[in-house]
Protein backbone atom coordinates (compact mmCIF):
# COMPACT_ATOMS: atom_id res chain seq x y z
CA UNK A 1 0.00 0.00 0.00
CA UNK A 2 1.30 3.37 -0.56
CA UNK A 3 0.69 6.21 1.44
CA UNK A 4 2.99 9.53 0.33
CA UNK A 5 4.81 10.59 3.61
CA UNK A 6 6.65 13.75 4.09
CA UNK A 7 9.44 13.73 6.58
CA UNK A 8 9.98 17.57 6.65
CA UNK A 9 6.43 17.87 7.93
CA UNK A 10 5.76 19.11 10.90
CA UNK A 11 3.10 16.51 11.46
CA UNK A 12 4.01 12.95 12.96
CA UNK A 13 4.63 10.45 10.50
CA UNK A 14 2.43 8.20 12.97
CA UNK A 15 -0.25 10.68 12.24
CA UNK A 16 0.58 11.13 8.28
CA UNK A 17 -0.50 7.64 7.98
CA UNK A 18 -3.42 7.95 10.40
CA UNK A 19 -4.97 10.76 8.34
CA UNK A 20 -3.86 9.03 4.87
CA UNK A 21 -5.77 5.89 6.14
CA UNK A 22 -8.93 7.81 7.34
CA UNK A 23 -9.30 9.64 4.40
CA UNK A 24 -9.10 6.43 2.64
CA UNK A 25 -11.74 4.26 4.62
CA UNK A 26 -14.47 7.54 4.45
CA UNK A 27 -13.91 8.14 0.70
CA UNK A 28 -14.82 4.62 0.29
CA UNK A 29 -11.10 3.65 -0.73
CA UNK A 30 -10.91 0.65 1.70
CA UNK A 31 -14.14 -0.73 1.92
CA UNK A 32 -16.04 -2.19 4.96
CA UNK A 33 -14.66 -5.59 6.12
CA UNK A 34 -11.32 -4.77 4.02
CA UNK A 35 -8.50 -5.80 5.77
CA UNK A 36 -5.41 -3.46 6.58
CA UNK A 37 -1.47 -3.99 5.52
CA UNK A 38 -0.40 -6.35 8.52
CA UNK A 39 1.41 -3.49 11.25
CA UNK A 40 5.15 -5.13 9.76
CA UNK A 41 3.81 -5.37 6.11
CA UNK A 42 3.06 -1.24 6.63
CA UNK A 43 5.97 -0.54 8.37
CA UNK A 44 8.34 -2.27 5.45
CA UNK A 45 6.54 -0.61 2.80
CA UNK A 46 6.60 2.62 4.09
CA UNK A 47 10.28 2.44 5.46
CA UNK A 48 9.16 2.98 8.91
CA UNK A 49 8.97 1.42 12.34
CA UNK A 50 6.84 -1.40 13.33
CA UNK A 51 6.20 1.63 16.79
CA UNK A 52 5.00 4.33 14.15
CA UNK A 53 2.78 2.07 12.01
CA UNK A 54 1.36 0.35 15.37
CA UNK A 55 0.60 3.80 16.78
CA UNK A 56 -0.97 5.05 13.46
CA UNK A 57 -3.14 2.06 13.92
CA UNK A 58 -4.13 2.46 17.24
CA UNK A 59 -5.15 5.71 16.52
CA UNK A 60 -7.77 4.13 13.87
CA UNK A 61 -8.94 2.17 16.20
CA UNK A 62 -9.65 4.90 18.63
CA UNK A 63 -11.56 6.96 15.92
CA UNK A 64 -13.66 4.03 15.50
CA UNK A 65 -12.50 3.40 11.95
CA UNK A 66 -10.98 -0.27 12.46
CA UNK A 67 -11.08 -2.76 14.13
CA UNK A 68 -8.29 -4.78 15.52
CA UNK A 69 -8.88 -8.98 15.63
CA UNK A 70 -6.29 -10.57 17.68
CA UNK A 71 -4.30 -12.61 15.59
CA UNK A 72 -6.01 -11.76 12.39
CA UNK A 73 -5.45 -8.09 11.79
CA UNK A 74 -7.28 -4.61 11.34
CA UNK A 75 -10.51 -4.52 9.41
CA UNK A 76 -12.36 -1.45 8.63
CA UNK A 77 -15.62 -0.93 10.26
CA UNK A 78 -18.71 0.03 8.87
CA UNK A 79 -19.83 3.57 9.46
CA UNK A 80 -22.97 5.43 10.03
CA UNK A 81 -22.85 8.35 8.12
CA UNK A 82 -23.77 10.61 10.95
CA UNK A 83 -21.01 8.80 13.00
CA UNK A 84 -18.67 10.22 10.73
CA UNK A 85 -19.90 13.35 10.42
CA UNK A 86 -20.14 13.63 13.84
CA UNK A 87 -16.11 12.45 14.35
CA UNK A 88 -15.61 14.92 12.03
CA UNK A 89 -17.34 17.45 13.65
CA UNK A 90 -15.42 17.07 16.38
CA UNK A 91 -12.03 16.72 14.83
CA UNK A 92 -12.72 20.18 13.07
CA UNK A 93 -13.72 22.12 16.67
CA UNK A 94 -10.75 20.89 17.97
CA UNK A 95 -8.34 22.05 15.05
CA UNK A 96 -10.67 25.20 14.74
CA UNK A 97 -10.00 25.95 18.99
CA UNK A 98 -6.17 25.57 18.30
CA UNK A 99 -6.06 28.04 15.39
CA UNK A 100 -8.16 30.68 17.16
CA UNK A 101 -5.81 30.29 20.01
CA UNK A 102 -2.69 30.78 17.61
CA UNK A 103 -4.59 33.81 16.24
CA UNK A 104 -5.06 35.34 18.69
CA UNK A 105 -1.75 35.15 20.45
CA UNK A 106 -1.03 36.51 17.04
CA UNK A 107 -3.19 39.48 16.43
CA UNK A 108 -4.53 37.89 14.14
CA UNK A 109 -8.34 39.17 13.64
CA UNK A 110 -11.59 37.16 12.32
CA UNK A 111 -11.65 38.23 9.04
CA UNK A 112 -8.22 37.40 8.09
CA UNK A 113 -8.49 34.25 9.49
CA UNK A 114 -11.82 33.57 7.31
CA UNK A 115 -9.98 34.77 4.11
CA UNK A 116 -7.42 31.81 5.26
CA UNK A 117 -10.22 29.47 5.54
CA UNK A 118 -11.30 30.29 2.28
CA UNK A 119 -8.12 30.13 0.67
CA UNK A 120 -7.51 26.45 2.11
CA UNK A 121 -10.88 25.58 1.18
CA UNK A 122 -10.31 26.60 -2.52
CA UNK A 123 -6.90 24.87 -2.57
CA UNK A 124 -8.38 21.56 -1.53
CA UNK A 125 -10.97 21.68 -4.28
CA UNK A 126 -7.94 21.82 -6.80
Amino acid sequence: MHIPLDPSDPEPIYEQIRARLAEMILRGGLAPGEALPSIRALARDLRVSVITTTRAYNELVADGLVDAVRGKGVFVRAQQPEQLRNRALDRIDAALAEVARTARTAGIDADELHERLAHALEEEDR
